[in-house]
Order: C-alpha cells, then structure tokens, then sequence
C-alpha cells in the first residue's frame, strides 16, 4: 500500500485542515471523531457577557444592559463609518501612487485588442485605483473617443470585476491571527474572487469568439433615445464625502487624459498629453478662483508634498485606520454576537425558508446582496463590510456565496444608472458598456448558482484556499501579490511576443485540467489510477507541498508564525481505554 498522504501538504477538496500525526501506531488508542471546521460550533458562541437572564435581573441591571448595548451598537456604526472612510482614503493613496501609471496602461490602445490582455489590464488597473467605477469609467471614456473599441472594452471590464474584488480579499487578513476566524474570513473574501474567475474562463473565449455580449447590449440598448435621464445616485457619498474631502481630493480627469492625450492616433497631443503626465493627480487651486479655493480647502491642499509623498503618507494613514476600525468592529461585534444573541442570528440568516420554498432562500439574498450594495454604492464596501461577521462564524461561506452573487449585480446595476444620466455622443457607448458588464455577472450566476454542483465549485476553491491559509497564513499576503499583481504584469509582459503568449496560455490551461482531473480520480476513483499517481509523492517535496516554504515565509511574517497551542485540528480525538490483553 502506497504511504499516506499529508492530508495538510494537499490541495483537496477533502482536506479539512492540519495538524500532523507522525505516530500512525497512537491511531489504534485514538477514538476519532470529524468536526466541521466551517461550522461555529455552539461552544465558541455560548459565552455571555450580561450575566443573569433578563427576567432576573434589577431594574438598575436592565438599565445598565440597555446603555450598554446601545453603547456598543454606537461603536459599531462608528467603526463601520470610519472603515469605509479608511477605504475611500485607501483607493485615493493608490490613484497618487499609481494613478498615471494606470493612464499610461490604458494609452498602450494596440495591445488592448487582445482579450486576455484587456482583461489582464483590467485587473491591475483596478487594484492600483482601487476602485472598479473609477477603471470602468475611464474605459467607457476611451470607448467614447475611439481609443478602444468596444470589444475589447468588454473583456476589460471583466478584469474590473476581478480587481474590485482585492479590498475584501485585504481586509480578512485583518482576522488572520485566529486561525478559525481566518479561515472562514479568507474564504468568504476568496469566494467572490473564485466566482469572478470561473466567470472569466468560460465567458472570456465565448465573448471573443461569438460576442454574445455585445450583441445583446446592443440590443437592449438600441431603443434608447437621448431624452431618457436619470439621475445619479449617490447614497454612501453624501455620508462620507463630509470627512473623506478635507483630507484628499483626487483630480481623476488627469487618468483619462493620460489615457486620451498619450495614445497614438487622431487624439494625440503632445502638450496636452505632457500636460496631463507633468499635473499632480491631487486637485489643485487656484488663488484667483474662488471656486477653486473652495474646492480645494483639505488637508492635504496647501502641504506642498508631491503625489509620491502624499500617496505613501496616506496609503499608511489608511491601513493603519482600516485596520483599527477592523479590530474594534470585529471585536465589538464578537461581544454583541454571544451567547443567546449569536446563536439566534445565526441561525436566521443561515437557515432555509420553510417547504416547499427553501429552493429560494439563495435567490433572496442575491436581492439583499443586490440591493444592499446598489444602498452603499460599492460592491467592495459591502463585501468587506460582512467578511468580518463570516470570520465570526455568524455567516456562513454557503450564505455569503450569494449574497456576494448580489454584490456583483448591485454593482453593475448601478453603473447602468449612473451612465443613464451622461448626455451627448458618449450615451449609448456607456450604456451598452454598462449593460454588458451587468450581463456578464447576470449570466455567470446562471451558470455558478441555478445548479447545486455547480455552485459547489466556487465556494469549494474558496474553502481551500481557506484551509491552506489556516495551516500557512503567509499565504494569503502570497496569493494576493501573485493573483493581483504578479499574475496580470506576467501577462501584460508577454503582450510583446503574442505567439509566446498563446503557447504560455496553452500550458498552463493543460497543466490546469490535468492536475485537477488527477486530484479528482485521486480522491473519487483511486483504484482507476497507477499506484504510482494515487498521491503526489512521487514528485519532489516542493512540488507537491507547502511545507518548504513555511519556515522561510514565517520567519519573514511575524503574525504567521507558527504556534503549537494554536494548531486547529481537522478532527476531535478523544483517548479510548486500552483492551486489556492478559499480560
């Protein structure tokens, strides 16, 4: 019989989480019992806070309940405010910092032609401006000016929604010293990132080959005439926009410009084009305009710091308040959720609706993922918002999967009605944009949710990206460099040689189906395979394991070193007594 498999060295399905067993003879003393590593059981929620029940407590006690509840509830809202500031304040850092860079991406018009380079672009774009809405607009603004056309627009507003998805994906590492609580953390931020892929797999070669995309936004968009306006909305900014604007305020045209001005072809312009690279991405004022004076009165106005500077300053000001706001929300709400509060709103949001309509639980919080985030105006704010209460176990991965699906939708719903509200010969380009990146998610939930196996395939990838970040935390900081900046530059390099490219895409795409065809069989069917492929042992340690790397990577990351107590056991072992054998 080939040796066991480390169950914590592989990348299965099955895998639920490591700590090793070397002694494989203590087994026979050992009885074992599986636990659900993705289920909070009653036992870390049972602690509560306020004591007696309510019947038994004094008039004093109830009041003192009272006050505090209303004090934490306070200390929520305020957290939850500030946090989505210190995002607002993170996308601004990274429009400093890479702001123009972005714009130069963009003026680079004769390789976007090439889908999987749009795409790749349309990621990296996205996590250097930190916002999808700012990298969607500029892209319609190209589109509008004949700089792109609008097929390869398409492809680079999936790569958008792929880039929203890395402020979620950040703010679980702000959970990750607990390993249960990052573990689910992880892989309720990861599960919009595996969705968004799959998406992409299937979508990207469809749309390239049929344009099925573009075709039905040009359908649903032909009727529309000129005199049909919306108006803008603009919920969440009203409330921040007070705070968030006497700090920073960023002058976005200076993108498109970029983008307009520096590529070659009838708008070229070289002093407009000089102009736009030489401005600050900081808005400026103007001592002789009023308006001006006014609009630029933030902190940041009269410091005299360049982009580079101001950028590196906030971008530290920014993680630093995210991460606080994170830490008091997270642990103020693991004090609200206790006890008999946490179990009943656990056990609300995570169960069915009554039969016969239990099929439609899923779809009615794809509505409140949709419509939750049409209220904030941002797919990130809300998914960020809600990957803490999955770190404490209050929701779990398979209810955050469509609420996330909603997200996406409310997202792209909302791009459609803001580019209702543009005027003139850029209208019906925006909308069709608009209308096919809301088609593209509308038609990747048909696909991921309808279908119960198939829905169990992004939220499966994301519970093992999960669990390998809860036996090696570093890599999480790994997978978000490489998937969101290693990955698309790798990609966007290549661009230089296309026959390169194509064979490059070839292997990896054959590497991609074999392993995870041999992963199946390995775990379903290991019978119908050679001994020698039953397990991956065959091949060299750093090959088939994370092990190598943990010692280098921990010793690096302070908060991902290990820690023996703090090992999370993918099964409860209770000691069984010994058969007496006569001896």
């Amino acid at each position: 019989m080939p040796p066991q498999q480390d169950q914590r060295d592989s990348f299965l399905p099955l895998y639920q989480s490591g700590t090793r067993i070397n002694d494989s003879s203590s087994m026979e003393h050992l009885a074992v019992k599986e636990v659900d590593v993705w289920n909070v059981v009653n036992d870390e929620l049972e602690e509560d806070n306020f004591g007696k029940p309510w019947s038994e407590k004094t008039t004093k006690g109830k009041v003192l309940k009272v006050l505090w509840l209303i004090l934490k509830l306070i200390i929520v809202l305020a957290s939850l405010y500030f946090f989505i500031c210190s995002l607002s304040f993170l996308s601004s850092a990274f429009q400093l910092l890479g702001g123009k860079s972005a714009g130069e991406v963009f003026a680079r018009s004769k390789i976007l032609n090439n889908p999987i380079i749009g795409l790749m672009i349309g990621v990296l774009v996205t996590v250097l401006v930190q916002s999808s809405s700012t990298s969607t607009s500029i892209i319609v603004a190209m589109v509008s000016a004949n700089i792109v056309q609008l097929r390869p627009a398409i492809s680079m507003v999936m790569g958008a929604n792929i880039g929203t998805t890395v402020t979620n994906t950040i703010v679980s590492l702000g959970q990750s010293m607990d390993r249960k609580m990052f573990r689910r953390a992880f892989a309720g931020a990861t599960v919009h990132d595996c969705f968004n892929w799959l998406c992409v797999v299937i979508f990207l070669p469809l749309e390239a080959a049929f344009h099925p995309l573009e075709r039905i936004s040009g359908a649903l968009t032909g009727g529309i005439s000129d005199d049909d306006k919306v108006s803008k909305l603009d919920f969440l900014k009203v409330i921040t926009k007070p705070l968030t604007k006497t700090v920073i305020s960023i002058e976005k045209s200076t993108i498109k410009d970029i983008a307009k001005y520096c590529t070659a072809g009838e708008h070229y312009n070289q002093y407009k084009c000089g102009a736009a690279r030489n401005a600050s991405m900081m808005k400026e004022c103007d001592d002789e305009d009023t308006v001006e004076i006014e609009r630029c009165t933030y902190l940041f106005a009269k410091a005299g710091l360049n982009d580079t500077t101001t950028g590196i300053i906030l971008l530290i000001l920014s993680l630093l308040l995210l991460c606080a706001c994170l830490a008091i929300l997270v642990k103020t709400l693991q004090s609200l959720l206790m006890g008999r509060m946490a179990q009943t709103l656990k056990k609300h949001i995570n169960t069915d609706l009554p039969h016969p309509f239990s099929w439609l639980t899923g779809y009615l919080f794809i509505i409140v993922g949709t419509g939750m985030t049409i209220l904030v105006q941002s797919s990130s704010v809300f998914t960020s918002a809600i990957t803490p209460l999955v770190g404490l176990g209050v929701i779990s991965i398979d209810r955050m999967y469509p609420l996330t699906l909603g997200s996406n939708i409310g997202t792209t719903a909302t791009a459609v009605l803001a580019s209702l509200a543009a005027t003139g010969d850029k209208r019906a380009v925006t909308i069709q944009v608009a209308i096919s990146h809301l088609l593209f998610n509308i038609f990747g939930i048909m696909v991921f949710y309808p279908v119960p196996f198939m829905r169990k395939i992004p939220i499966g990838t994301a519970k093992i990206l999960g669990n390998t970040t809860a036996d090696y935390r570093w890599f999480a900081v790994f997978y978000l460099i490489l998937v969101f900046l290693i990955m698309p530059l790798f990609f966007i390099l290549l661009s230089f040689n296309l026959v390169l490219l194509y064979i490059v895409i070839t292997i990896i795409l054959i590497a991609l189906v074999t392993i995870t065809t041999i992963n199946i069989l390995q775990n379903r069917y290991p019978e119908k395979l050679p001994a020698k492929l039953r397990t991956w042992d065959f091949l060299p340690l750093p090959l088939h394991s994370l092990e190598p790397y943990d010692s280098v990577f921990s010793k690096l990351l302070i908060c991902c070193r290990k820690k023996e107590e703090d090992e999370i056991k993918p099964m409860e072992m209770t000691a069984a007594p010994k058969e007496s054998n006569g001896a």
